[in-house]
């Protein structure tokens, strides 16, 4: 028996160009490529040239109507500008790609390589390739503009705290910098005793006032000059300033409290330690681990002041120490810290170490301190303490010694610290050389007290490598987990064409 083979698929032909007559797979508009775009332009419409405004003092770039914002070249961000400006012309044709073309940083253009889609004659899609141009021309913003007529600022804030220690402005400046609030700043001034914001509207500057009072304790007043008016369209030109004045009272500060304040805090010692500023000023007594936060409202009505300058720190040594049971809680007294242990030490100075001489204090400080260890405090015994509320005091109910902290070896410290802090750029006018050394105690404190590290944004320095806790001496540190990568944004300029940039 025979079997017939059935008949082979037919295979698809070539037709020829109704145009030119070249043999070509068929498609809808029966026309080769070459002819279908000498017929069809479908960038027409386009523009190939336009222009971006630049400002060079701040170089930012205009985003109409009259946003300015900052790009780099070759970034998503200038990209999207320049989209932006034929963005009405696209919408009759579908974009594939786009990506900048390499040019110049000096030569003063822009070019996009833009590449798009477009159904044409009988159904068949087109794409086509070309390039558009952008001309930047200089064009000085209106901040800018403010600043070369000498006449820029509408409001100011003045930052003061009268202490010799800027433990609580460095921390400040942390707050500012994690939360953004320096950006409508046209300018920050350093001072001795506190920093200047200055700004271009008062919205912005209340803004300020009002994130101040939240962060640290405060008190603010407001005043305004009339610059400028128009008596004909009734228009009336202000400098506004506001002075915003910080609690002056640090961390690690001894301080005396009022006996009204201190029975109203829960009966607490007068003589007390400041561990810590955040929007309140945190207080421990010593004798028994009760502590108190005084918000700025309280400390203006019941003012007190700090005892001892940081400068007067004297190195102690530990001889002995013993933890003691939490004493017996009076009539009201408040609330205990948990973080602390009340131990009863003896101390001697290492300044006099050929001497029998000890003092005998409690300390807060219970849970780090051993015998041999050295700790920092202050010298009540033989010191001339002039403050009101002192000499108004019974003398047995004031310490000898009041213990502040653990001393380790700064050096070493310094050394295998890998992280850093992000600072704000700032004119800096009549530095003080101290300022270092506050500024290494602020990153102690940062180490020793966790509280006030949640609220700073503390970033991996990848300068240090991560040493082993080996030769650890005990001093506190900070985990690998509470870091921030710091971000570098590297520019690729090869040359070639830029990378596509569409998302």
């Amino acid at each position: 028996m025979e079997y017939m083979a059935g008949p082979a698929a037919p295979s698809q032909g070539n037709i020829l160009c109704c145009q030119c007559g070249v043999p070509i797979p068929p498609n809808p508009a029966n026309m080769c490529v070459g002819c279908l775009r000498a017929r069809v332009d479908i960038t027409e419409g386009i523009p190939k040239q336009l222009t971006v405004n630049f400002c060079k003092q701040c170089e930012r770039y205009l985003q109409p109507p009259g946003t300015w914002i900052q790009c780099a070249l070759e970034s998503r961000e200038l990209l999207a500008l320049c989209l932006k400006k034929i963005k009405a012309s696209l919408s009759r044709v579908r974009l594939i790609d786009a990506g900048f073309i390499w040019t110049e940083p000096h030569s003063k253009r822009l070019k996009v390589k833009l590449t798009v889609q477009k159904e044409v004659i009988n159904g068949a899609v087109l794409q086509q390739v070309f390039v558009v141009e952008y001309m930047v021309q200089s064009q000085m913003c209106e901040d800018c503009h403010r600043i070369e007529a000498k006449d820029f600022w509408k409001a100011v804030v003045q930052v003061r705290q009268k202490t010799l220690h800027k433990k609580t402005f460095y921390y400040l400046e942390q707050l500012i910098l994690k939360h953004r609030l320096h950006q409508n700043t046209l300018r920050i001034k350093e001072i001795h005793d506190g920093l200047d914001f200055y700004y271009s509207s008062k919205q912005h500057a209340q803004k300020m006032v009002d994130f101040l009072q939240c962060t640290v304790p405060s008190r603010s007043k407001s005043s305004q000059r009339l610059t400028s008016h128009d008596i004909h369209s009734n228009i009336y030109n202000y400098k506004s300033t506001f002075s915003v004045e910080i609690v002056p009272i640090c961390k690690d500060n001894v301080v005396c409290l009022s006996p009204k304040l201190a029975q109203s805090l829960g009966n607490m010692s007068q003589i007390c330690v400041c561990i810590r500023v955040t929007s309140t000023v945190h207080l421990i007594d010593p004798s028994t681990l009760q502590i108190a936060e005084i918000d700025g409202n309280t400390y203006w009505r019941h003012p007190f002041n700090s005892l001892f300058h940081p400068k007067q720190l004297e190195e102690f040594i530990v001889m002995d120490i013993n933890r003691v049971q939490e004493k017996k809680k009076g009539a009201g007294a408040g609330a205990r810290s948990n973080k602390h242990t009340l131990a009863e030490a003896w101390v001697q100075k290492t300044s006099e170490l050929n001497t029998d001489h000890q003092y005998f204090c409690s300390t807060h400080l219970g849970h780090i301190l051993n015998p041999g260890d050295l700790v920092l405090g202050f010298d009540l015994a033989n010191c001339n303490l002039n403050d009101e509320f002192v000499n108004k005091m019974n003398p047995h109910s004031i310490p000898d010694v009041v213990l502040i902290k653990k001393s380790y070896d700064r050096t070493k410290r310094q050394h295998r610290r890998n992280w850093k802090l992000k600072e704000l750029e700032r004119d800096r006018e009549g530095m003080d050389t101290d300022d270092e050394r506050q500024y290494q105690d602020f990153l102690e404190d940062l180490e020793e007290d966790e509280t006030i590290r949640k609220n700073v944004n503390i970033y991996r320095n990848s300068d240090i490598p991560v040493e082993s806790d080996t030769d650890d001496d005990g001093a506190p540190r900070i985990s690998l987990a509470e870091m921030l990568e710091d971000l570098h944004i590297s520019q690729d300029a090869t040359g070639g064409e830029g990378a596509n940039m569409m998302t």
